[in-house]
């Protein structure tokens, strides 16, 4: 469920009407819903009631902090892949003890910014990194709190860009060596095992892999328990998915992921995190743009619209697919025809969708792309020098402009020319 509905013909985010805002920023820009946010937060915090948790909103989905603060006012902690991420939400006002750090690659510096200023865990993806964070810990005569990140090799089946849990991905120890990568953290003075952390993938529509996934952590908590490691936390990722079109099948519902989670890892006493960010990001918002032109082609009709692949990149880079619907609800019955949905960037890539049915449309009219709020204006760029779009975050009745769009001045002038030119 979102909060971006048809109101007296006109789509509204939440109580505004997404052409006012579109009148006040200009297009394209991306638009958010406070209260879709908050529902689809509370919903995961709801499912694990009766258990010790934490939801901790992975930042990489959408990580404006305007966005981030509405989360963590709610009570979220946050999931942060990088130093930048990491520093992103302290400035949100997020405190460092509900920061975990996820990623593959933290650099020594990125490891001292967390330890300097606070962070609930490490989530430790090697040996060599598990290293490097014992050495800076104790350069810094502090003492940093760890779980391991095991690969239990299950196949999320999701897209192969996106899964994270089998064995020839790039992510965690073989769960196989978890105890000799276990006794290893033990023997370092700079570090302290807190728990176990797994993360197979993301937008999973089913629950079955994450079931034979938590089964597998479940064994081996009780294997390490044995070995004399204190395990009483575990991370559990995020990844549970979102319908993109609204005839797909819909995946299941945070409360059966929360009844699974209790099922198979309950009875372990444990402190659950989880990390869900595209479920709470995903339909919680829109990007609005506006037709150029409609162009004929040969055997095939093209809308030209202002956004592009720059600014929304799923398509090109997933073969993603979103519902794009008029602004102006379109009269009971009229016609549709199919178009390919492009944008003016100079890539074939630039395609939205091809053959998509549509009602007419004509230059000046807006459209809007649905379950855009996550890994869309994070992943945009200025390629083509095409300025950052604006991200607008609604509540209630009230609108305001979250991030700027650049001017060209502004892009044209970060850059420095050499003095011998």
């Amino acid at each position: 469920m979102d909060h971006f509905l048809y109101r007296d013909g006109v789509l509204c985010a939440e109580d505004v009407p997404v052409a006012e805002i579109a009148a006040a920023v200009g297009t394209p820009f991306y638009v958010y819903s406070t209260a879709t946010l908050l529902r689809h937060y509370n919903l995961f915090d709801e499912a694990l009631a009766g258990t010790d948790h934490v939801v901790c909103y992975a930042m990489k989905a959408a990580s404006n902090q305007a966005i981030l603060r509405t989360l963590a006012q709610a009570g979220a902690g946050m999931d942060v892949v990088s130093g930048g991420e990491y520093l992103r939400a302290k400035a949100a006002g997020v405190p460092g003890e509900k920061i975990v750090f996820s990623g593959v690659g933290k650099t020594a510096e990125e490891i001292r910014i967390a330890l300097t200023g606070g962070i609930r865990q490490f989530n430790v993806e090697s040996e060599p990194e598990m290293e490097v964070i014992n050495a800076v810990a104790q350069d810094l005569g502090v003492i940093a709190p760890i779980t391991v990140r095991v690969n239990p090799d299950v196949d999320a089946k999701t897209h192969a860009k996106i899964a994270t849990g089998k064995s020839e991905n790039k992510f965690g120890i073989p769960i196989a060596r978890a105890p000799e990568v276990y006794a290893r953290a033990a023997s370092l003075p700079g570090l302290k095992v807190v728990g176990i952390d797994v993360h197979i993938g993301s937008q999973l529509t089913d629950l079955e892999p994450f079931r034979l996934a938590y089964s597998k952590v479940a064994e081996l908590t009780e294997q390490l328990r044995a070995q004399g490691h204190d395990i009483h936390r575990l991370d559990l990722g995020g990844g549970l998915g979102i319908p993109y079109a609204r005839s797909n099948e819909a995946p299941p519902l945070p409360l059966e992921y929360g009844a699974m989670i209790k099922e198979t890892l309950g009875h372990l006493g444990c402190e659950i995190e989880i990390e869900p960010g595209r479920l709470i990001a995903g339909n919680a918002g829109l990007m609005v743009s506006k037709v150029i032109y409609v162009k004929s082609g040969e055997g095939r009709d093209f809308l030209i619209l202002d956004g592009a692949m720059n600014d929304l990149i799923r398509p090109a880079m997933y073969d993603a697919y979103h519902d794009i619907v008029p602004v102006i609800e379109p009269a009971p019955g009229v016609e549709q025809r199919p178009y390919d949905i492009v944008g003016p960037v100079c890539e074939t890539g630039d395609t939205f969708a091809k053959q998509r049915a549509m009602p007419p449309l004509n230059p000046g009219d807006l459209v809007a792309f649905r379950s855009a709020g996550a890994y869309g204006a994070v992943m945009s760029s200025e390629y083509n020098t095409r300025p950052l779009i604006p991200e607008v975050l609604v509540n209630g009745d009230q609108f305001a402009v979250i991030r700027e769009r650049p001017t060209f001045d502004e892009i044209i002038n970060r850059d420095t020319i050499p003095e011998w030119l």
